[in-house]
């Protein structure tokens, strides 16, 4: 497997010395279905360097992360979640695409298997849990505009739903529909919000990207079928949004954090050790260590 560090403007360091960059800097957690367990590894990798984030913005997995950390949950409690973590705890089939007219349903998967596991790990105080200011986005199905909960955001929808979708990824998770408005999946919109930690007022930012890669196993994908088809689809629009984005960015210094995880897959439950332990791997080396 290879790291893909193609970008490097005068004021990104990439895997370079954060503690040159200052003490508290805001974390900006992108999406990458389960391979953004690896988030978890980055956080321990802080932890131990005793840096604790100003602010955090995550998005899709990178929400559910965030907002583990933004409730000072201790990263041995976020590895033990992230191994004990089932496939059934997040993936049903919705049977109803078997029906006939099933292609009318809105999703392939069960969206209250996942929105209940996500109110089962989060905090039950919701966001009065939250001692480090946490936005997640998520992207409006109809006019395509990105909604922001938490802090300086929305505060009317619970953090269980905020969460959910933030990660409700089209044709695999039905919307959250809340007044009337339908939200999908953040990183449809912006896979990697750097840009909102520098509005929110970022002097420095760790950034984290564990999407997928510019490439992918053509044959591998087209023997999956129309799921993986589409999320493939995704990950080449998302991959090439991320890379202008770091290519072109004018904000405050930049650590741009890629663990190695190309290969994996979305739902690669058999690989969540490995993705904890590389992205510790990634954060330590972007420390210095």
């Amino acid at each position: 497997m290879r790291s893909e560090h193609t970008v490097n403007p005068h004021n990104i360091d990439i895997f370079g010395n954060l503690r040159d960059l200052g003490d508290n800097p805001w974390l900006v957690l992108g999406g990458g279905g389960l391979k953004g367990i690896s988030e978890v590894g980055v956080l321990r990798a802080l932890s131990e360097a005793g840096i604790r984030p100003a602010g955090i913005v995550g998005t899709s997995i990178g929400s559910l992360i965030g907002a583990f950390a933004a409730s000072d949950m201790d990263w041995k409690d976020m590895w033990d979640i992230a191994l004990a973590m089932d496939k059934q705890d997040v993936v049903r089939l919705n049977r109803r695409v078997a029906w006939i007219n099933g292609i009318r349903q809105r999703s392939v998967f069960r969206g209250a298997t996942l929105r209940d596991y996500f109110s089962k790990i989060l905090p039950e105080n919701g966001w009065e849990a939250m001692n480090i200011p946490l936005l997640i986005n998520a992207v409006d199905l109809g006019d395509g505009s990105t909604e922001w909960f938490g802090i300086g955001g929305r505060l009317d929808v619970s953090l269980a739903d905020a969460v959910y979708a933030s990660s409700a990824l089209p044709v695999f998770y039905p919307p959250l529909e809340v007044d009337g408005r339908a939200f999908i999946d953040g990183g449809t919109s912006h896979p990697l919000a750097l840009r909102r930690a520098h509005e929110a007022g970022a002097s420095t930012i760790i950034g984290v990207d564990v999407g997928a890669g510019e490439t992918g196993d053509v044959e591998s994908i087209l023997e999956q079928g129309i799921l993986a088809i589409h999320q493939r689809i995704f990950a080449i629009m998302t991959w090439r949004r991320r890379q202008e984005l770091v290519a072109e960015w004018d904000g405050p210094p930049l650590i741009y954090v890629r663990p190695q995880l190309e290969g994996y897959g979305t739902f690669d439950f058999d690989s969540v050790e490995y993705f904890l332990e590389e992205g510790y791997r990634a954060a330590r080396k972007a420390l210095g260590g």
